[in-house]
């Protein structure tokens, strides 16, 4: 069988007051998966369950809860999880993939995607989504295949959870676990372990299991990336990869970091950080997180690949929001070769609407020059348009919901309007 891409991971941001302009906190995150993977942007109200039901996610069944929030998710359109998403109580979740001295389970549990919407969907603060996160993965273990492909490719998984008040960085190494509450600055995490001497909560085991390993002494202070991982934790906001190019920009712009400075930095191709090549980056989110309570937290998503030539839509939740219909993908049910065993034998078209015109848009883009720029300067057109409405709103506080229930999928439209 042939090689697939180098495996790769994403990179995820959180900004916080007074980093933050505005006094928002401000998350952003970049979807790195193979390049032919399609990601679509889909809304799942929220629901209650009957007692005993249980939840099929991407490869095995756990309980359902009885209660789950709305969702809004930027997910691979061939699992049931998501790389990165919000709920209607505004805690926004992006999750890595990442290495180190355990070897990655490849049986079958819950992905560390399966965990991103599980939080999403059972936690209404970042805290206890870091609690719903750690509890499952005790339980049921994270591993599985995490591409679309006969080809085996596994990791461990970190996460980047952030509210209106807080955000928190979790780590793990199979069901070990570490994690850091960041309480104001900037923070970011790539596709390698960076939580060092601040630990904040962490699986109760975690030290002793080190130790046993050989990884600590038991001595000195225990640094987890060091002790779980090949890092050089002294070095790693100075070396030349993805997660020290990402530290540089966020502090590049502290203390003026909003919507728009999250989209630049995700569209930063020199740094590595909006990826290129047999990986790339698939689909990007960027979300506003208002502290006071009344203002609409606001979710960009673009659904398509690239985000240099994507519009970054905005999504709230508000009673009776549109199905979100022009950017999720067909779904196929027990005929779906994820569902079947053996796994992934074929491949079918999991291409959303939006996907397919603005894969054509992108070929013009990259062949007929005049009519490429014409059309990307008007995809910037409208992506200003729609952050200056985002922010008359959370300036001015009103927000008119009868408005606000189509905002995602009238912009959706007006984009299609632009590659037809």
């Amino acid at each position: 069988m042939a090689a697939g891409p180098a495996p790769r991971s994403c990179d995820t941001f959180v900004a916080l007051p007074p980093a933050a302009a505005g006094g928002r906190v401000v998350f952003g995150k970049n979807s790195d998966r193979p390049a032919d993977e399609v990601q679509e942007v889909v809304r799942f109200p929220a629901a209650a369950h009957p007692p005993g039901a249980a939840l099929e996610c991407t490869y095995i069944r756990v309980p359902q809860a009885e209660r789950t929030h709305g969702v809004v998710l930027s997910r691979p359109a061939w699992l049931w999880g998501a790389e990165m998403g919000a709920n209607e109580h505004g805690v926004c979740i992006g999750n890595e993939a990442v290495w180190g001295r355990e070897e990655a389970a490849g049986g079958e549990a819950l992905l560390g995607m399966d965990l991103v919407r599980l939080g999403l969907e059972r936690a209404d603060t970042a805290g206890k989504a870091l609690t719903v996160i750690v509890d499952l993965l005790e339980k049921y273990g994270q591993g599985g295949n995490c591409m679309e492909s006969p080809m085996a490719f596994t990791y461990h998984n970190s996460f980047l959870i952030a509210d209106r008040k807080e955000a928190w960085v979790l780590e793990t190494s199979g069901k070990y676990w570490a994690a850091e509450k960041v309480e104001g600055g900037v923070r970011n995490i790539s596709n390698q372990l960076s939580i060092t001497t601040k630990i904040d909560r962490e699986h109760p085991e975690l030290r002793e299991y080190a130790k046993s390993k050989g990884w600590w002494d038991g001595e000195k202070e225990f640094d987890f990336a060091a002790a779980y991982s090949y890092v050089n934790t002294a070095r790693m906001t100075t070396s030349r990869g993805r997660y020290c190019e990402g530290y540089k920009l966020l502090n590049k712009h502290k203390g003026s970091i909003t919507s728009e400075i999250m989209m630049e930095i995700l569209r930063d191709k020199e740094s590595g950080i909006n990826m290129e090549g047999g990986f790339m980056t698939t689909g990007s989110m960027v979300s506003v997180l208002p502290q006071q309570a009344d203002l609409p937290c606001i979710h960009f998503f673009t659904g398509t690949p690239d985000p240099a030539r994507s519009v970054f839509k905005p999504f709230i939740f508000v009673p009776n929001v549109t199905q979100l219909s022009k950017t999720r993908s067909p779904t196929f049910g027990n005929d779906d070769p994820v569902k079947k065993q053996p796994r992934f034998q074929s491949k079918p078209d999991r291409r959303h609407e939006l996907y397919k015109k603005h894969e054509s848009a992108a070929v013009v883009m990259e062949t007929v020059k005049g009519k490429g720029k014409e059309m990307l300067k008007e995809m910037q057109e409208l992506e200003k348009q729609k952050i200056s409405e985002m922010e008359s709103i959370l300036q001015n506080g009103c927000l008119d919901t009868n408005q606000v229930v189509n905002l995602f999928s009238q912009c959706v439209e007006e984009e299609l309007k632009i590659y037809s």
